[in-house]
């Protein structure tokens, strides 16, 4: 009977974690603010605690609500109200600018120079002249923006008009046929079929990703 009960609490610990980060959304995952990782912190220690009460499990699975809630709440504020957002999530901070880096900056975002260096190194920039703008983000993210002579050349710049660009469509993904793309697209199989011909295939099988552009031009990858 005990095994059971451990097997039956752990379950009900993994579905409850499930339907709080679904609620919670994909940002609680993706990026984390300081409340989020909080609460992550908070909700996976009582998921744990649940996981393993057998007399008693109500509580940490109260517990485990009331902070999804509460997540969820501030998140609804966040969104409605900037100063609320300013002050649970922070703000973003410059740490360099015009060649320029800011020390009171750097010890409010509570980073040194090496630690500095490294989120440069890790963004493509090993040389800080390189750089006209850094700016720490409340996720702990380096968002830099290079000068202009380091920036790459836009069609702009060259006075050029691209034509627009357009989405690819997945026709075929690991060896099997998407046939509701290929409807979408008002194709069917047995275009995609001599298509395959064309190129030198005899089945969607041999094809691990088919793409179709705007122009119905197959792009095949084996």
């Amino acid at each position: 009977m005990e095994p059971l009960k451990v097997i039956l609490t752990a379950l009900l610990s993994a579905v409850t974690l499930f339907i709080l980060a679904k609620l919670m959304g994909h940002k609680q995952i993706v990026q984390l603010d300081l409340f989020d990782y909080i609460t992550g912190i908070t909700i996976g220690s009582i998921a744990a605690e649940l996981a393993t009460e057998l007399e008693n499990p109500i509580k940490p699975l109260i517990a485990m609500i009331v902070y999804g809630l509460i997540t969820i709440c501030l998140s609804i504020l966040t969104h409605k109200f900037s100063r609320i957002r300013k002050y649970i999530n922070g703000t973003p901070t410059i740490l360099m600018n015009d060649g320029k880096l800011y020390r009171k900056n750097m010890k409010k975002a509570r980073l040194d120079l090496s630690e500095f260096l490294v989120l440069c190194r890790q963004s493509g920039y090993f040389d800080l002249s390189a750089i006209q703008t850094a700016i720490f983000e409340y996720n702990g993210q380096l968002t830099i923006l290079p000068t202009s002579g380091q920036r790459p050349a836009t069609p702009d710049d060259l006075s050029l008009t691209p034509p627009p660009a357009f989405i690819f469509t997945e026709l075929i993904m690991d060896g099997k046929i998407m046939g509701e793309n290929l409807h979408r697209k008002g194709l069917d199989e047995q275009w995609l079929q001599k298509q395959l011909e064309l190129q030198g295939y005899h089945s969607a099988k041999e094809v691990y990703l088919g793409l179709c552009d705007q122009n119905n031009q197959l792009s095949l990858y084996v």
